[in-house]
């Protein structure tokens, strides 16, 4: 087993890119526990090492005329298979169909690429629209992302391209764009900048309060007696007889009948 070899089965295994920093620690883990002297060999390669047996590998798959290729992206190194065959490959993903971006979105993307970090505003001035919808759009699409804001009044957004960006256009950075030297150069029509409003140090007169008129004082307040007069005696109240007393006294009295005495008869 040669290290050329282990490099290409790491690739090969790897669902995402890998970076040369990755097969190394691979490497070293590899050899822990182990007693293979070989193994343990393999655990001392360096990134540049590495880099250079990528590339080696890189280019026996080219001279091979594989279907597939190994490819240095942005975040790392990655097997494809080959452009030329897409037009098979894609049949195995009838679902997942390419998504084309439109002439305003390319236009907008392309002046935040070469000119990033960027305000919308200035995007604006450019393309001479507004562009609030296409900013959303690429935003959705991860083609690019807020970088923090801009150092003027009202602080606003600045906006970069991503890995993604990157990625889906088979670049390594925003160097390897066509013509970007260039095209940086030329003088773009920018947004203007606001002005800072001016603090105001006078502070705002207070209206003058009118005068409360004063009120004249009573020359000699009262003395306050400190003995209390006597309250006079509630007299009492006689009680009310009852209901059945009170028909007996309001019944008049009937008069005794008399008695006749007549002498007896001998």
């Amino acid at each position: 087993m040669t290290l050329k070899q282990v490099i290409e089965a790491l690739v090969f295994a790897s669902q995402k890119p890998i970076m040369p920093k990755e097969i190394v620690s691979a490497l070293k883990s590899a050899a822990v526990d182990c007693e293979d002297a070989e193994i343990k060999a393999f655990a001392k390669t360096k990134e540049p090492q590495i880099l250079a047996l990528l590339e080696e590998i890189r280019n026996e798959m080219v001279e091979s005329g594989r279907a597939f290729q190994l490819v240095e992206k942005v975040n790392g190194w990655q097997l494809t298979s080959d452009p030329k065959c897409g037009l098979w490959v894609r049949q195995l993903y009838p679902e997942s169909k390419p998504t084309r971006l439109s002439g305003p979105a390319l236009e907008t993307l392309a002046i935040i690429a070469y000119r990033q970090p960027i305000m919308r505003s200035d995007v604006e001035a450019v393309r001479g629209v507004a562009v609030d919808g296409v900013m959303q759009s690429l935003l959705e699409r991860s083609l690019i992302r807020i970088a923090g804001r801009a150092d003027i009044p009202g602080r606003p957004l600045l906006y970069e391209t991503t890995e993604f960006f990157l990625e889906h256009f088979g670049l390594k950075s925003v160097e390897e764009l066509p013509n970007a030297g260039e095209l940086r150069k030329v003088n773009l029509p920018t947004a203007p900048v606001p002005e800072p409003k001016p603090a105001s140090t006078k502070a705002k007169a207070k209206p003058a309060e009118s005068p409360q008129p004063e009120l004249p004082l009573p020359e000699a307040v009262p003395e306050i007696p400190e003995t209390v007069p006597e309250v006079p005696e509630v007299p009492e109240v006689p009680e009310v007889p009852e209901a059945a007393d009170q028909e007996e006294q309001a019944a008049p009295s009937e008069p005794e009948p008399t008695r006749t005495y007549f002498p007896e008869v001998p």
